[in-house]
């Protein structure tokens, strides 16, 4: 069985891209690395939501500390969209990878594949570019197709289900969406 570590932005977007990985015949281990999460109480709730969840299914989780000086620093002035969400998947993936290559993990994937409001293309570019330069393989599938059965399925767990991506950018973004 091969191992691989999952990066997780909160519990919601693991649901469906666990069952698929595990279904594949991956040993999976999540990493719960977000700096970009904004403020730190959020990240916080996010964090408690994965820990409830990990219990429930038994799931191994690896936790970064909260550091949302190293998201502001990796983006500097690009605080438009999609400036600022390429340099932040580019900070999250590459610590997956680095992590998974430190710790003995063949494949290094994300949720973040399971959200249908981020780029696929660029995602999986950026991800096979950081697996060739740290020498671990990155797994990709589209895992959209269960975001929807995942976040319901969150809900009846009485999971917390956030409001908006995570960086500060987003919020008045994602109130604006919600009023449409």
């Amino acid at each position: 069985m091969a191992k691989l570590l999952l990066h997780t932005c909160c519990a919601p977007c693991v649901i469906y891209p666990l069952e698929i990985l595990q279904k594949n015949g991956f040993e999976v281990t999540e990493l719960y690395y977000n700096p970009n999460i904004y403020p730190e109480e959020e990240f916080n709730i996010r964090k408690n939501a994965l820990e409830i969840y990990g219990q429930k299914v038994k799931l191994e989780i690896i936790y970064h500390p909260y550091n949302h000086q190293e998201f502001l620093e990796v983006i500097g002035g690009n605080t438009a969209r999609p400036a600022r969400c390429i340099k932040c998947w580019e900070l999250r993936l590459k610590k997956s990878a680095q992590c998974a290559k430190q710790n003995g993990f063949e494949y290094f994937s994300s949720t973040l594949l399971v959200s249908p409001h981020q780029d696929q293309d660029v995602l999986r570019n950026i991800a096979e570019r950081i697996s060739r330069e740290e020498g671990v393989k990155f797994y990709y599938e589209d895992f959209r197709p269960g975001y929807r059965g995942a976040h319901d399925k969150a809900k009846e767990m009485g999971l917390y289900c956030q409001k908006y991506c995570g960086c500060e950018y987003s919020i008045p973004e994602s109130k604006a969406a919600r009023k449409k």
